[in-house]
């Protein structure tokens, strides 16, 4: 085998012993549950916002950045459901260099996975303690997920897993929101089978254990756009889109709470974050005229942080994304209104 071995990690059940939640903040993820639950489901008619930054690179800015959000909360939680974004392992596309905060705590400094794994707890920790948020984090690496399956709300398989069985047999396994993104390739019955596979029970291996999953009844899709043949981006967050996934969903009458979150960014803004405004009115407007649209739209994933834009390796701008280009805060903040005042 082609791998220097270096040493043995600890495991989640001994991560969690040494970073334990207080009861406060394991009540507080115990309620955004059964409320993110309630949307998922229809008893309520909140919008869901999972929104933050492409990659959670920096602890003092991204939570910041969240500080910010809870005063936004504040005014519109009568209509929005805020659930920040703290991708902790997302890396460039490219996988080269750096591959998010559980490989680098420091971007700067070689990796490090114990003290990735320490950062990542403590990061989506302080967002708890301090500012009452159970976060969405990307289920990049499945087995990854019990270090924090005590603190998340929200978890998104990307479209580059949402073919892969462990993710969906894991999914299976959660009893939080799973989003399924569709893949790259567009294909909508790829990421039906996966939601379908989610809800279901199994039996598999995970983490050396022979487990058996109960099936998740609220997984369900993420519309990210897509790329063709040529490389090029397409969108799949039109009117006509929305009304395809309705009919998908309507095939497939065994999957319970259907539903969908509209990424705004990706390929369905052609990876310009300063169109996911147009896009999330575009949508709103959809359900408007589309009372099976309004049901399904859930709410949106966007990726948002203090500074417009991205910026280049080698670079250290304080709350500016160091991967896909971002949509800054004072534009975020206008959106988030705008957005209530139109659900």
């Amino acid at each position: 085998m082609n791998m220097v071995f270096e040493r043995k990690l600890p495991i989640p059940q001994e991560v969690k012993k040494m970073f334990p939640l207080s009861e406060k903040d394991a009540q507080v993820v115990s309620e955004r549950a059964e409320e993110l639950s309630d949307i998922f489901t229809g008893k309520s008619g909140k919008f869901i916002l999972v929104i933050g930054p492409c990659s959670a690179d920096n602890e003092d800015s991204v939570l910041d950045y969240i500080g910010r959000l809870r005063k936004v909360q504040e005014k519109v939680s009568d209509k929005i459901f805020i659930i920040p974004r703290i991708y902790t392992g997302k890396p460039r596309t490219t996988g080269e260099g750096y591959k998010g905060l559980l490989h680098q705590p420091n971007p700067a400094e070689k990796p490090d996975m114990f003290k990735g794994i320490v950062a990542i707890r403590q990061l989506h920790m302080r967002a708890l303690s301090e500012h009452g948020f159970s976060c969405a984090d990307e289920m990049l690496y499945p087995e990854n997920h019990r270090y924090l399956s005590d603190i998340l709300g929200y978890v998104a398989v990307g479209a580059r897993s949402v073919e892969d069985q462990h993710h969906r047999l894991t999914a299976s396994g959660l009893n939080i929101p799973v989003g399924m993104k569709n893949p790259m390739s567009g294909d909508i019955s790829v990421m039906m089978n996966a939601i379908l596979a989610a809800q279901h029970p199994h039996t598999f291996i995970y983490r050396g254990w022979e487990v058996h999953s109960q099936g998740n009844p609220l997984a369900h899709a993420i519309l990210r756009g897509y790329v063709n043949k040529h490389g090029q981006n397409m969108p799949n967050y039109h009117y006509e889109d929305l009304l395809h996934l309705c009919e998908s969903y309507t095939a497939k009458p065994e999957i319970k709470n259907p539903a969908v979150v509209i990424d705004a960014n990706h390929s369905n803004s052609g990876k310009d974050p300063f169109q996911q405004p147009r896009i999330c009115k575009e949508v709103l407007y959809s359900c408007r005229h589309s009372d099976d649209i309004k049901k399904l739209v859930k709410g949106f994933m966007i990726e948002s942080y203090i500074e417009d834009g991205n910026q280049k390796i080698g670079e250290c701008v304080y709350g500016k994304s160091i991967t896909d280009a971002c949509l800054g805060w004072e534009k975020t903040e206008r959106l988030i209104y705008d957005i209530a005042e139109l659900v």
